[in-house]
């Protein structure tokens, strides 16, 4: 009676072994304590996540920690997601330049909706170029790096080309004149360059830390800004020499 009741208990821990063996196969296998899991996107969506990805990398750790594997990991997909989006580190850095000029564009083109006076109507735009620019510095880097973009990709020439168009559009208006798109007269270049060179130049000084020296000299609470609008409105030339 003895080895019967072994017999059969044997038989039922046997059947309970496999019973656990299955369960256990069919459940889902655990990840390891802090993996990274790839997250899913719809189709269509992933291009926009990795724009999104790179643009936080840029701004966190600059053009120098902006990589193809860096934003996979941003991202939380595969190595290989970025390469077939963009094709390299130029296609990636080319398309994320163009996301910054339409960002930049839409700025400038509602920078005047609040201006009163025709005064505060033309410092707005230059107002809006730097408050961009001091916002997104990683990203107002990468948009005036020529060396590193590809301008025969569509959207990065488009989005160029019409931050070029408002920028003439803003000179044609103080200058009451109309600006055409194909061809400058010499009078409409030099006001289109002087008024960009000053801006770019007072923003890329700024953005280097170069106009702290400036900044200190001046009356306390003076800032950027009113250092800008000084500048764009005050006279180069001071009073005149004496007899």
């Amino acid at each position: 009676m003895a080895k019967t009741d072994t017999k059969s208990e044997t038989a039922r821990s046997a059947r309970s072994i496999r019973t656990t063996n299955a369960t256990a196969a069919s459940r889902p296998a655990r990840r390891a304590k802090g993996a990274k899991t790839e997250t899913p996107y719809h189709h269509g969506a992933l291009r926009e996540a990795l724009l999104q990805a790179a643009e936080r990398v840029l701004e966190r750790e600059g053009l120098a920690g902006l990589t193809l594997r860096a934003v996979a990991r941003e991202a939380g997909v595969s190595h290989a997601a970025p390469t077939h989006h963009f094709g390299d580190l130029t296609g990636l850095l080319s398309e994320l330049a163009a996301v910054g000029f339409r960002q930049f564009n839409a700025a400038m083109a509602s920078s005047s909706d609040a201006a009163t006076t025709p005064l505060q109507a033309a410092l707005a735009r230059p107002k809006a170029y730097v408050a961009y620019a001091q916002a997104h510095p990683g990203m107002y880097g990468i948009m005036f790096r020529t060396e590193r973009l590809d301008y025969s990709r569509p959207s990065l020439h488009e989005a160029a080309e019409a931050s070029f168009a408002g920028l003439a559009n803003a000179i044609g208006a103080m200058r009451q004149e109309r600006i055409s798109e194909d061809a400058l007269t010499l009078n409409q270049g030099a006001a289109i360059a002087r008024a960009w060179s000053m801006v770019h130049g007072f923003t890329t000084l700024l953005l280097d830390g170069r106009l702290e020296d400036i900044l200190g000299r001046l009356p306390e609470g003076t800032t950027a800004e009113r250092l800008l609008e000084a500048m764009l409105t005050v006279p180069m030339a001071g009073k005149p020499p004496g007899p």
